[in-house]
């Protein structure tokens, strides 16, 4: 009789690949399928040696060559790819098989599928994955979601090709339906305010200080030996020593200044807004990315519009730990905003999330893993249920400290043109959440004069309404 294989994949993408190369590697055995058949062939060839991979060519070959109950990871573009894909597979499936979309799928799409093949008898899974090429080969983050019996039986191999810290895999059992996916919507709306703040800083230091990449290569190896040690600060300390071949210029000054996005940072800022709650610094990323793709008209708009035309007179190595600390307190608020959303969709979804435990999950394999995770954890664990990490002791201590310096860098680039919209959004953000009063009162006041839409008093219950022109 034919051994049956443990797992099978379809897409053979970068990510799926490495993906397939992980669980081998780990001593699971692996049925890969692609739409383009030839990708199948073309990829048993390159990795001959590997016996614990085998190719299908259709469908109904991945199925037969899969040990009950079948396990399928769809690793295909979100959207009507993973739909059609559904719909091709159930022929061959039997009740109780498990389908997986590790891709970068909108959550309410998962919840609609994990319903839809509830109704089939086909279990259902959506799995945040985060770590890009190298993560999926050497150990990424997952976020699974949806059937907890499908997790425990995907388990053993999930938790073997995660990253692992501290003995610890990343990854663990999220939540229902389409809470894995909600997870890594949210980790990846963290990680475009998390950007776009490394990229401020970057800006900062070349716009206001003058430092070559050189310079900035120094700053940033020695902040990721302290408290901001992260992969983005690692990464982009190692960005600013690549030259350009042709041109001889770092690399990173060639670059055009217009930047991509895929969608899940606008999704992120959609559900707070859809949830009514406050995500400045990772909603202005996204509009930070949106201004950045309109080159041409910055071009233009630079030849008429003016600005203060001053020089940076201060102490550089004062201003660049300014730098720091004010990159410190908005990463903070960063995450805080991303946790905040977090519960409050926990509570719209009734998922239940483990928020210290989602912590946990992006110390390793993840584009957002940073040394102060641990400290999101231990928040948690002395309040489980903390309204936002600003008030945490822990957090709290590093803002008092921090915002004089903070204030100092928003300050001095106001004074100067130079934009930071993710560290003024950051900011604000905390000065506007810190506050017992804030000027909603008279927005309340206008709403109630034009359209009688009423109002509370701070002096007693009932809602009330002015004849504002009597």
């Amino acid at each position: 009789m034919t051994k049956k294989y443990d797992i099978g994949l379809i897409g053979l993408a970068v990510m799926g690949e490495n993906l397939v190369l992980n669980m081998a590697g780990k001593g699971f055995t692996v049925a890969v399928y692609n739409r383009t058949v030839s990708k199948v062939d073309e990829f048993l060839e390159r990795h001959a040696d590997q016996a614990a991979i085998g190719g299908a060519h259709s469908m109904a070959e991945l199925a037969a060559m899969l040990a009950t109950p079948r396990k399928i990871m769809l690793m295909v573009k979100a959207g009507k790819p993973v739909d059609g894909m559904i719909e091709d597979l159930l022929p061959h499936l039997e009740s109780g098989d498990i389908i997986i979309d590790g891709g970068n799928s909108f959550f309410e799409d998962t919840i609609r599928r994990a319903q839809y093949l509830q109704g089939k008898g086909i279990r259902f899974i959506g799995a945040g994955v985060s770590g890009g090429e190298e993560g999926a080969l050497k150990g990424p983050s997952l976020m699974p979601g949806g059937d907890h019996s499908a997790y425990q039986a995907v388990a053993p191999i999930f938790t073997r090709i995660a990253a692992q810290v501290q003995g610890q895999p990343c990854c663990a059992y999220v939540g229902p339906d389409g809470a894995g996916h909600y997870v890594k919507m949210v980790h990846n709306g963290i990680e475009y305010g998390d950007m776009q703040l490394i990229s401020e800083a970057y800006y900062i230091m070349k716009k206001l200080l003058g430092l070559t990449a050189q310079e900035m290569h120094e700053v940033f190896s020695l902040w990721n030996q302290g408290e901001l040690d992260s992969y983005l600060i690692e990464i982009t300390r190692d960005i600013f020593t690549k030259r350009d071949e042709a041109t001889g210029l770092p690399l990173v000054e060639v670059i055009l200044d217009k930047a991509g996005q895929k969608g899940t940072g606008k999704w992120t800022s959609q559900s707070a807004l859809e949830l009514g709650v406050p995500t400045p610094t990772i909603t202005e990323a996204v509009f930070a990315r949106c201004m950045s793709s309109y080159k041409a008209e910055r071009v233009a708009a630079a030849a008429v519009l003016t600005g203060p035309d001053k020089a940076f007179s201060g102490d550089k190595q004062v201003f660049i730990q300014a730098i720091h600390d004010a990159l410190y307190a908005s990463k903070i608020c960063s995450y805080a905003q991303g946790f905040a959303l977090l519960k409050a969709a926990s509570e719209e979804y009734g998922w239940r999330l483990n928020f210290g435990e989602i912590a946990l999950l992006w110390r390793g394999g993840c584009i957002i893993r940073a040394r102060f995770l641990d400290r999101i954890k231990a928040a948690y664990d002395q309040d489980g249920d903390l309204a936002n990490l600003l008030i945490s002791p822990f957090f709290n201590a590093v803002l008092a400290k921090a915002q004089d310096n903070w204030r100092l860098v928003v300050k001095t680039c106001k004074e100067m043109g130079v934009p930071t919209p993710a560290f003024s959004a950051s900011l604000d953000y905390y000065d506007s959440y810190r506050q017992a009063v804030l000027p909603a009162n008279l927005i309340q006041a206008q709403r109630d004069y034009f359209g009688a839409h009423t109002y509370e008093r701070v002096d007693g219950p009932g809602v009330f309404h002015t004849e504002w022109l009597k």
